[in-house]
Parts: C-alpha cells; structure tokens; sequence
C-alpha cells in the first residue's frame, strides 16, 4: 500500500494524508531551482567583469546591463520567496496533519538566522555591493529552504510512524459472529455466579469458525492459559496487544510475524466457557481497552 494515513485519536479513525509525496519533490525541486538561479545571477557577474575588464567604456555598458539583470534576479527572488512562502504553509497543514504542534515565528526565524530581506530585497540590492548582495540573498534562501528541510524530514518521520501504527493497530473484528450482550466492563460471571471484571468482548461464532489477527504484530503466547482456554496473544508494538481465547485449534506459532487478516486460529469451547464462542481482548500499556472502539468501518474484514 502505497497511501499514508495517520491516525486521529481525536476522531478514532485513520485519515489519508493526500499527495504527501509529490508536495515534498516539489518542494525539494523548486528549492534547487531557487538557490542555482541566484547562484548563477553572481557567476555571470563575475564571468562579465573578468572578459571585459580591459575595456572602460566595454566595462560601463556591461554594469548597466548587469544592474537591469539584477533587478530581474531580485524580482525572480521575490516570485520564488513567495513560492518557498506556499510551500511553508503546506508544511504547516501537513504538521497538523501528522499530530505535531507547529512552528511558531520565533523558533522559524531561529532556524533562518541571520537577516531576511522579504520585506523589499531591492532596496537591500540597490544599499549593498551587488554582487555581495547576490550571494546574501542565496544565503538567505538557502537557511530557509535548509530550515524547512528538517521541517519536512520530521513530518515524513511521523508521518511513516503512523503508517505503521495504520497497519499494526488491532482495528477490526476478529471472526463472523454475534458480539454477546454481555460487552467489556464488570457483569456477573455465568459460571462462578459472582461479579467480576469481562475485560474483552464475546463474539459467539460456531466451533471451527476461522479466527483472524485484528493488526500485524508478533506473536507472544501460544497454549492453554487456565479458564481462557486455548489462548493467543500478539503484541503489535506501539504498546497494543491482543488476546483471542477459547480456541478449538491453533494455527500459529510463538515468535511469528502475523499480518492484519491472517487466519490464526478457530473458535472452540476450551476453558471456562458456557458455549462456542471467541472472547477477545485489547490492551494498551497494559491497560485493558473496550475492543468495540477498536472495530473500525474502513479496516472491517467482514
């Protein structure tokens, strides 16, 4: 899958982050193009006055046109400031996007150092040594764009790590089948009559009913575990696990890597059970979690 999602806690769903990948080869482009068009503004400078230096009147003429070129260069500055300028706010949304706090004026202008000649870099041209002048706004560019590069290195980073957590999240039913009445938090306990804490959801499905990995993840547990019966459990990372208990049959081993939709198991009776069925459980930094609000409509397998 080549799409990259992050995942809004806020909303419990996954989000598609759009173009991601084409906004940053455009930005990387245009940033090269910004920095060799200024860079070749100086060195055309220095070409000209090299190959006409022994000739006053040759030298006089090729300054005129060399200062109509730098007010060309110095409008080009501007056009494709205000260009790098589009690209920053996109660079904000994406943060945004991505669960980062954004950067405030302060810090951006801490990462610039230096001036910045925004507000009229004419004026800056027509004060300084031209050719002086030229590199400066080159330096100036290259800061920014530099600045805006990690800016942009880090959103990709968060962005990936969302792309993970995407696939490993345990987001979907487990097995076909009815989810029980009785859902996750504390009920009276069908067998030992007494109340006490259900801390996953029941899905009542016939013996031999295939079982699924809800997320990728690896495999921790394999084998009886008391009352649960014949019981699986699968770390996806990011402090996530699941547990699928009841079973009639493993079809998986302890150490193996599993992806989301994998057939793992079948649902069976084994250990304290009052009829065929799945009970499955979320935990989170081992912090059991209601699995309903892990059941999402856009990773659903059945």
């Amino acid at each position: 899958m080549n799409k990259i999602y992050y995942f809004s806690k806020a909303n419990l769903q996954f989000i598609e982050i759009r173009h991601f990948k084409y906004k940053l080869v455009s930005f990387f482009t245009i940033s090269v193009i910004i920095i060799s068009l200024i860079l070749f503004g100086g060195y055309s400078y220095i070409f000209s006055l090299i190959n006409n230096g022994r000739d006053i009147n040759s030298l006089k003429n090729t300054n005129e046109v060399l200062k109509t070129r730098l007010g060309e260069l110095t409008k080009l500055y501007e056009i494709l400031d205000y260009d790098l300028d589009s690209l920053i706010n996109t660079n904000t949304d994406l943060r945004i996007a991505a669960g980062l706090p954004p950067v405030s004026d302060e810090v951006r202008m801490l990462g610039y150092g230096g001036g910045s000649f925004d507000d009229n870099p004419e004026i800056f041209i027509k004060n300084s040594n031209e050719l002086n002048a030229v590199y400066q706004l080159a330096e100036d560019l290259t800061r920014k764009v530099n600045f805006e590069k990690s800016n942009y290195l880090e959103i990709a980073n968060k962005l990936e790590e969302s792309n993970q957590l995407y696939f490993s999240l345990p987001a979907v039913k487990p097995c076909v089948g009815t989810i029980g009445y009785h859902g996750f938090g504390m009920r009276m306990h069908p067998i030992l009559n007494r109340v006490l804490m259900h801390g996953g959801i029941d899905i009542v499905a016939g013996i031999g009913t295939p079982v699924c990995a809800s997320g990728q993840g690896k495999v921790v547990f394999t084998g009886y575990n008391g009352g649960l019966g014949l019981t699986i459990e699968i770390d996806h990372g990011f402090g996530y696990r699941s547990l699928y208990a009841h079973l009639s049959k493993i079809l998986i081993k302890k150490g193996g890597v599993v992806s989301r939709g994998e057939v793992i198991a079948k649902t069976g009776n084994t250990g304290l059970s009052t009829g065929p069925h799945l009970h499955y459980e979320i935990e989170h930094n081992g912090i059991k979690q209601d699995p309903m609000k892990f059941i999402f409509d856009q990773t659903n397998l059945f």
